[in-house]
């Protein structure tokens, strides 16, 4: 965790990308809940209270969560709109494209 970034301030973040990546996927919080491995009966209320922010998912759930809405586990941390797209974006570029990307950003930051 950052200097200066409390426990709580990750939180909200979470829920908030969790949520997110949830309806971008178009799917109910039960359906989630069920393909993450959640028993069904159970499901739709931890996602809920997940997405509240009331609980936090530990890191393996939220892999599971990330598998079945095709982002990467790192999307749920990321504090910035555009970094969470980056880390969506470069989640989906082959071996070898990651690397072109990394080249080239390493060139523009030493422009």
């Amino acid at each position: 965790m950052a200097r200066n970034q409390t426990t709580s301030d990750v939180f909200p973040v979470i829920a908030r990308r969790l949520r997110e990546a949830r309806l971008r996927a178009g799917i109910s919080q039960k359906t989630l809940g069920m393909l993450a491995g959640i028993d069904e009966f159970s499901a739709s209320a931890r996602v809920n209270q997940y997405e509240r922010g009331k609980h936090v998912p530990d890191f393996l759930t939220l892999e599971k969560f990330a598998n079945v809405l095709s982002v990467p586990t790192e999307f749920f941390y990321a504090r910035d709109d555009i970094m969470a797209e980056m880390l969506t974006l470069l989640s989906n570029l082959s071996h070898r494209q990651k690397s072109q990307v990394i080249a080239h950003l390493k060139k523009l930051d030493r422009e």
